[in-house]
Parts: C-alpha cells; sequence; structure tokens
C-alpha cells in the first residue's frame, strides 16, 4: 500500500468519526476551532484546526498486538532529530531546517511547559519505523520555554505522491505528559510553501520525485489542507527564510482552542 493510500485511509475513518460528532456538536465545534470557526474568526489568534494523524504517527495508537511507540523511548525529548536515537542509527539527508513553533493559548498567552511531538517523512518521502524499518530519525518530543516556543533541527521534507510537503505534531499538556500516554491536546500538520520547496526540489536529487510531485498537488488540492480558505492554509503553512545551499529557518504560529 502506498504513503498516500495510507493517508487516504486513516482520513477518511478520521472524518467519518468527525462527521458523526459533527452532527450533534456543530455549533460547539464551530466555537472552538473548527474550520468554520477558523476561517470566521477575526481574533488574532485563531485555533488551529484538528487535522488526521495518519498511518505514521510511532506514538502507541497504531493499533495491532504491537503499536509502535518513540515516545516510551530514552531520548525522544530531543532538539536535534536528523538521526535516530535510542540505539537505532541512520541519518536523515536533506535541506537545514531550523523550525520554530510558537505555542499560544486562544487569547495569545504563551503556553510554557507544553510540548509537541513532531513527525515528518524524509527528502525521499519515506518515514521512519514504517517503510524504513531499521531507523527511527525526523521524530522528536520538545517542551515550550518560557517563551512559548519549541524548537527542531531537522530538513525540509520530501514531495510524496498524492500530499502537499507537510509534517505533523501533536501538543501536550507537559513531555511528562507524552512520555505517560496521555491523550494530546491537539493533532495537527503544518504545511511548507510551495516557491521554497520548489526551488529546493529543482536541484537537489535527495528529493527525488518532489518537485513532479508537487506540481500535481497545489495546496487546494491536498485532502488535509484543501478544504481551507487561502486565509486559514497561511496560518498552517511555516514561513521559511533562507536559501537551499544555506538552509531555512521556519517560524509557524500553534494555537490551542
Amino acid at each position: 500500500m502506498s504513503q498516500l493510500s495510507r493517508d487516504l485511509a486513516a482520513g477518511m475513518d478520521r472524518r467519518r468519526v468527525l462527521g458523526g460528532l459533527a452532527l450533534g456538536l456543530g455549533g460547539v465545534l464551530a466555537g472552538c476551532g473548527s474550520r468554520a470557526g477558523a476561517q470566521g474568526g477575526a481574533t488574532a489568534c485563531v485555533a488551529t484546526p484538528t487535522e488526521i494523524k495518519g498511518p505514521f504517527p510511532a506514538d502507541g495508537s497504531n493499533g495491532g498486538a504491537r503499536p509502535i511507540n518513540v515516545l516510551n523511548l530514552g531520548g525522544v525529548a530531543r532538539r536535534d532529530i536528523r538521526t535516530g536515537f535510542a540505539g537505532m542509527e541512520g541519518r536523515a539527508e536533506g535541506v537545514p531546517l531550523e523550525l520554530e513553533l510558537e505555542l499560544v493559548g486562544s487569547g495569545c498567552g504563551t503556553l510554557p511547559g507544553h510540548a509537541i511531538y513532531l513527525w515528518q517523512n524524509d527528502a525521499a518521502g519515506e518515514y521512519s519505523l514504517y517503510s524504513l524499518t531499521e531507523t527511527n530519525y525526523l521524530r522528536g518530543l520538545q517542551p515550550a520555554g518560557a517563551d512559548g516556543r519549541v524548537r527542531f533541527t531537522s530538513i525540509v521534507p520530501g514531495c510524496y505522491g498524492g500530499r502537499y510537503p507537510h509534517c505533523h505534531f501533536e501538543v501536550f499538556e507537559s513531555p511528562e505528559a507524552a512520555i505517560g500516554g496521555a491523550a494530546p491536546l491537539l493533532v495537527s500538520q503544518l504545511a511548507f510553501p510551495a516557491a521554497e520547496c520548489s526551488a529546493i526540489y529543482r536541484d537537489d536529487a535527495r528529493y527525488g520525485d518532489s518537485l513532479r510531485n508537487l506540481e500535481r498537488l497545489p495546496i487546494g488540492r491536498d485532502f488535509v489542507f484543501g478544504d481551507s480558505d487561502a486565509a486559514g492554509q497561511q496560518r498552517q503553512t511555516v514561513k521559511l527564510s533562507g536559501d537551499p545551499a544555506q538552509g531555512y529557518r521556519g517560524m509557524a504560529r500553534v494555537t490551542l482552542a
């Protein structure tokens, strides 16, 4: 089964559940960070919408007799996620990315002490522990500092067939909550800007078919980001500064309802 097929299957299951909830709680959801609320709100800190977790979270929620869970491994709390950890080797090659996520509440107040677990595919569009069973790179947990910011050293992800360039994340009340198996406060995804991704993919052989895949699927056709308006898509897109030769700095705001 392809990466896209797995993503779509996970998305359909989640959307069926959300659809049922919406029938009974439509008014509540609209006021608590659903897409309708996000697109219609005029406040400075619009709640980041919930998105599908996808089939490759490695957070213990996969099901089966032996679910994959990196959150209970020593070393998962780390800033640099480019290498394997907890006895696993491997290093993700690609254009360097220093990613900074500002974590705030609906009133725009920072949320120090909360934590983000982030995972993404590599330059070739593969996810560790699934298609790449020998490594667990590009996964890590970080607490927000006193400024409410979480920082990861990573790479710009590739674009695999059927999905726009993105990364996944979960927000927890604390690192201890994440490691202890508590439910996340938010599950969502962030997009990466097409112009910068195109510049990277065009000349870097490590990214394989990423440019072709991106040209076939703009953000408006992606099944995760495509159902939001332009303003909503912009809020969910990492702002990049830099260049393919030296690497990029990325910034985005994550807002809890």
